[in-house]
């Protein structure tokens, strides 16, 4: 069970995690995040030395809890490689409006460096999660032999242009597009 403080870290976490994903990390003030947490000041401070670690941590957590779904998605038994795949980014293009690298990446890479570099952490384990999924799919024949690392690379950059761009359209065509050809790269009916 946990303690009382790593509920309490972990609630911070959790909402600075929503409202982030809405507002962005410079639009949230610690006073409106202690508020809508419901946590005094020197509770935050007990956690975190500054706003800028507790954004390290909370990209950290949100990497640690999505690389976790990645495994779960990848781990299900009984279906191709292939089919994980497209269950993968079925999923993505259902939730990618939470997602923290789209709404982040720019905005704190030239505010923090550590945070930046918490990004491009989190960003090549996706990267290699793809990759091995991409190389499980291969070795399983529902996939073409090609270079996994790339096509991962790729798939991953063409999922964030599409999240973003869905965003400023405030629409889903993009994602749609980007699930069509998806299909098409993975060669996947």
């Amino acid at each position: 069970m946990k303690s009382k403080h790593e509920n309490t870290k972990e609630h911070l976490l959790e909402t600075g995690r929503q409202m982030l994903a809405c507002q962005g990390f410079g639009s949230v003030g610690l006073s409106s995040l202690l508020k809508t947490a419901g946590v005094p000041k020197g509770s935050f401070y007990h956690y975190f030395q500054s706003k800028e670690q507790f954004g390290e941590e909370l990209l950290a957590s949100y990497f640690s809890q999505y690389l976790a779904e990645m495994d779960s998605i990848f781990g299900v038994q009984g279906k191709s490689g292939c089919e994980l795949l497209l269950a993968y980014f079925v999923r993505w293009r259902e939730n990618y409006s939470g997602c923290l690298v789209i709404k982040l990446g720019a905005e704190v890479a030239d505010m923090s460096d550590a945070m930046r570099l918490t990004l491009k952490t989190g960003t090549d384990q996706v990267i290699s999660r793809l990759t091995a999924a991409l190389d499980a799919a291969i070795a399983d024949g529902s996939l073409s032999r090609q270079d996994s690392r790339a096509l991962a690379a790729n798939l991953y950059q063409l999922w964030l242009g599409a999240g973003l761009l869905s965003k400023l359209n405030r629409d889903e065509v993009h994602m749609d597009h980007t699930l069509q050809l998806t299909r098409r790269l993975l060669g996947c009916a």
